[in-house]
């Protein structure tokens, strides 16, 4: 027995020095490629160095996918002999970019196996909250966004709860039956959704992400929640978003606005790291850092204007808009589209129409302020005319034989103002746009906006097109708005719509002759009272010029009308129209309206 003990005891201490003298990797240099591997992403260097790869691999990749780092440090502390092996302390660093960081000290504990020093895999290597079937997940935290006020302080847009319904492909399985089931509750709330809009975007999608299949109100999610809340792969992240007061609202323009408000949103954000499960559901904080408040947003828009342009437009079965604007500062009061013209996107601040007769508004600004005629200055107007071979008609060729040229201002006649325009350098036209903002690049807060083009003419026939509004010559309603405002004003003034946001313009025009810029407003006045808009005889003090803009094969035209009264400044375009009757009727609305 005796001698037995001594064996055993003789065994243990040759057995000593076998440990201490591994020629592997130290338990320190073990510690520090996996940790090392981990700030890296090298979700597998880190794996290989622990007792289950497997395991830590899969933990490792979720982690790095939900928190998504843009780079993350880590450097090694102390290691320390124990009874399992032994002990690393580390610090690790995860940088979510702007200066977001979260920093902690964490341990992990290493044993000898027969390969080795080896990390003993537990979640909780990556960070001590960690357990089995759970992430660490990092998310902003974003404020309510504040309200939207207009210029009469009434309240356009607010924060509301919203849910988006998303579809992930991978999780889904049968996509296109999913789809259809979707589609089929979702019809609903919005008709246009179907099973192939949904399939297509799903397509379209990078694989593994949730497609977007549509955001609802919370009271329109609660309508189709029992019907889809169950569908495989469909997701229900909620959150606030600022909606317009109505459905349809000023919407081409306030989609703007709550752009710039998400900005300021996403400037002013907090954010968090959590222990999640795997599904995304939080179940404790680890870190946050708190969002600041969103300041409420005013915007120069009057509900008053606003809706006399909406429903000025109602009636109206052609996609049909209206903006309109202060003159004597620039701030934009409406911006009203059809559900037509809505169904096109923004087409009142960025369309681009050739504009027709209301451009004769420049054709004959540029012809006075070159001193060759005055509004008394008789001048031709035949039925048509021809130019380098192009004959060019009055509207059903009426013959106005020699008038005063406010006279064929007022019942526009195209064979003047061709002859004006020929009669005038290559550049004039270009030039004389640019004083009433069209041509004039913008950058307005909340907006994006083309005024319009127009090109030197380089023939006859280009001049004589470009005087009554064809040819080489495009404007928005939102540039022709402007034209108007210029001449209420006496120069153009810089379109605004976010109050305390500048606008900037890529040149500040010369201004308008005030000579010339009188017998301009005189000649206007005429259109209404004794000219092509006698419609709006009653109106009040309305000065205006009617257009009609042929397109596409000629035999279509828009019908336009652009002028102003007192301090509101408008363009109203009806696509197709035919005549410029049906805007003059539509300004009519509007101006009864207000």
């Amino acid at each position: 027995m005796h001698s037995s003990r001594i064996m055993a005891g003789l065994a243990a201490t040759l057995l000593i020095p076998v440990a201490g003298c591994s020629t592997g990797p130290s338990e320190k240099d073990v510690a520090n490629a996996f940790v090392n591997a981990v700030a890296a992403g090298d979700v597998a260097g880190a794996a290989a160095q622990t007792n289950n790869p497997d395991a830590a691999r899969r933990t490792l990749e979720q982690v790095r996918k939900t928190l998504a780092p843009t780079a993350s440090h880590a450097s090694l502390g102390q290691v320390t002999e124990n009874e399992q092996g032994a002990a690393a302390k580390y610090d690790l660093s995860w940088d979510f970019g702007d200066g977001k960081v979260w920093r902690y000290t964490n341990t992990v504990q290493l044993a000898e196996e027969a390969e080795g020093w080896k990390v003993l895999w537990a979640p909780s290597a990556v960070h001590p909250k960690l357990k089995a079937g759970q992430t660490l997940a990092y998310s902003e935290v974003l404020p309510a966004p504040g309200p939207v006020t207009g210029s009469e302080g009434k309240q356009l847009m607010g924060p509301e709860p919203v849910v988006t319904v998303s579809l992930n492909g991978q999780e889904a399985g049968d996509v296109p039956g999913v789809a259809g089931k979707l589609a089929g509750a979702l019809r609903e709330v919005d008709p246009e959704i179907t099973q192939q809009s949904i399939v297509e975007g799903v397509g379209k999608t990078p694989p593994g992400q949730p497609y977007q299949v549509v955001t609802l109100r919370q009271a329109d999610y609660d309508k189709v929640r029992s019907s889809i809340y169950d569908l495989p792969g469909v997701r229900f992240p909620a959150q606030v978003r600022l909606l317009a007061s109505e459905r349809g609202y000023a919407g081409q323009v306030l989609a703007g606005v709550s752009k710039k408000v998400d900005e300021q949103v996403k400037a002013n954000a907090g954010w968090q790291v959590a222990v999640a499960d795997t599904k995304g559901n939080e179940i404790s904080k680890l870190h946050t850092v708190a969002e600041k408040p969103v300041p409420p947003t005013s915007v120069t828009l009057s509900d008053r204007t606003q809706r006399a342009a909406e429903q000025a437009l109602d009636p109206v079965p052609q996609p049909a808009m209206i903006v309109a604007m202060k003159p004597s500062n620039g701030e934009v009061l409406a911006v009203a589209q059809n559900d037509p013209a809505d169904a096109q996107g923004p087409m009142a601040l960025s369309g681009q129409y050739p504009p027709g007769s209301t451009f004769k508004i420049v054709t004959g600004a540029a012809a006075l302020e070159s001193g060759k005629v005055r509004a008394d200055t008789p001048v031709e107007c035949p039925p048509k005319k021809v130019f380098d071979g192009m004959t060019l008609p009055n509207d059903k060729e009426f013959d106005l034989g020699r008038v005063p040229l406010h006279t064929a201002f007022a019942h526009s006649c195209n064979t003047t103002f061709a002859q004006l325009s020929v009669d005038l350098p290559d550049d004039a036209l270009p030039k004389e746009a640019k004083k009433f903002g069209i041509g004039v690049d913008f950058d307005m807060p909340g907006s994006t906006t083309i005024t319009g083009k127009v090109s030197n003419a380089e023939t006859v026939t280009q001049h004589a097109a470009n005087g009554i509004g064809q040819g080489k010559v495009l404007a928005s309603p939102f540039g022709m708005a402007l034209a108007a405002a210029t001449v209420a004003n006496g120069g153009m003034p810089t379109p605004t719509l976010m109050r305390g946001q500048q606008t900037t313009a890529d040149s500040q025009p010369e201004k308008i002759n005030p000579a010339s810029l009188e017998q301009l407003r005189s000649m206007m006045r005429e259109v209404v009272t004794g000219g092509t808009a006698r419609g709006l005889a009653g109106s009040g003090e309305v000065r205006g010029k009617t257009g009609t803009a042929q397109f596409g094969d000629g035999t279509h035209s828009h019908g336009w009308f652009v002028g102003y009264r007192d301090d509101v400044a408008f363009a109203v375009l009806i696509t197709d129209a035919g005549a410029s009757g049906p805007s003059v009727d539509a300004a009519k609305r509007f101006l009864g309206g207000l």
